[in-house]
């Protein structure tokens, strides 16, 4: 089994003005129901620009008008979507002293949700463990460091494929997948990768959803892990 994942995020990682910080996407399990998803998502978009006049090219969340955007939502109704809704007024003040701190931090949010959403699967019986080959994930580009990237491509790697290791209680936890291969991580421009915008959306919803303490409005469209 190859799982294919695409992500984006919703919000301002800020404490001070901001209540709520989103992840969100989309997960795939084999290449043809990604492909399905692509060609689907772009005649969606296709049809919406055909009726509507859009000054930006590329239809994200931003640009659209909420029913435009329930509309795309909807047609991801078939696909697995997750979430990882973190309350910012909850975690520790500290973390948003220093710009690395506060991409550690995300960095594990994305991490921890992304696992939650796998072992939802797995407790389902959607996903056997033992089966997962390689693990491809895609997230939309931004500015961060080559250093941050490779750390958050160890941190999935360990998590996903090695195991990690709490030193504190001297324990160690096995991967999710042993039997996996390899464990990918790319950051693509969403005006070129047409599942990334899907995740914005995905994304969006979620944050709304957050913002107006509505989630249970998503309940069974929507893996939402909840942090801290």
């Amino acid at each position: 089994m190859n799982i294919f994942v695409y992500s984006d995020e919703s919000g301002v990682f800020d404490s001070y003005n901001e209540k709520y910080f989103v992840f969100g996407g989309l997960i795939f399990l084999d290449k043809e129901s990604k492909e399905n998803a692509n060609r689907k998502y772009i005649n969606v978009e296709n049809i919406i620009r055909k009726h509507n006049t859009y000054v930006s090219s590329e239809l994200k969340a931003t640009a659209l008008t909420n029913k435009d955007k329930g509309k795309i939502f909807r047609s991801l109704n078939r696909y697995i979507k997750f979430g990882v809704v973190i309350d910012l007024k909850r975690i520790n003040k500290d973390i948003f002293e220093h710009k690395k701190n506060k991409q550690r931090y995300l960095d594990y949010a994305f991490k921890i949700g992304l696992k939650r959403a796998f072992q939802q699967l797995i407790a389902d019986g959607i996903i056997i463990p033992a089966k997962v080959k390689n693990l491809n994930i895609f997230c939309d580009e931004h500015t961060t460091a080559t250093n941050g990237i490779y750390e958050l491509r160890e941190g999935l790697e360990q998590e996903f494929k090695c195991g990690t290791f709490n030193y504190s209680f001297n324990k160690f936890f096995p991967p999710l997948f042993k039997n996996i291969d390899s464990v990918d991580l790319n950051f693509c421009d969403s005006n070129k990768k047409t599942l990334i915008r899907s995740a914005d959306i995905v994304a969006n919803k979620v944050y709304f959803h957050s913002k107006q303490n509505t989630l249970e409005h998503l309940n069974k469209k929507v893996i939402i892990t909840k942090l801290p």
